[in-house]
């Protein structure tokens, strides 16, 4: 299985290192071949808005942590989706969050999946592989 779709980035915002961690190896065994790029916090995160305005590509996805410093995953993703350019790119917000408030004003401000991180590994690789199927395999985009 892989992600690929011309090799665009896929951005990881996620500041625990050892779900960083967690996330990469998974992405690892399940052969996502896709560049992964990092943000560690949510101030990090919105720098890449910067970024894409000056010409970088834009990720196939992001995969959006909730509870971080500086600047929480709620706030990055209101202002992605409120980006006339980049709204569209698909996020998917991956935490340990199972508040439905959380799930409420995600979906409120405009994510396209929410996904509450599994605590084995295998479960995680699961979860991985699901998300690779679905943007790689089903969801149709632009």
């Amino acid at each position: 299985m892989t992600f690929n779709t011309i090799e665009k980035s896929i951005l990881l915002v996620e500041d625990n290192p050892i779900d960083l961690d967690l996330t990469l190896r998974a992405f690892t065994a399940k052969n996502i071949s896709n560049p992964i790029q990092i943000a560690r916090d949510g101030e990090e995160a919105m720098q890449y808005l910067e970024r894409w305005e000056n010409g970088e590509p834009t990720p196939i996805v992001i995969l959006l942590d909730l509870n971080m410093p500086k600047i929480n995953g709620l706030e990055v993703l209101e202002k992605l989706k409120s980006h006339p350019e980049f709204k569209a790119i698909p996020v998917v917000i991956l935490t340990t969050s199972s508040e439905s408030s959380d799930l409420q004003k995600a979906y409120k401000l405009g994510v396209n999946s929410y996904i509450v991180k599994p605590v084995s590994f295998e479960n995680f690789l699961d979860v991985v592989g699901h998300i690779d199927l679905y943007w790689r395999l089903i969801n149709k985009s632009s």
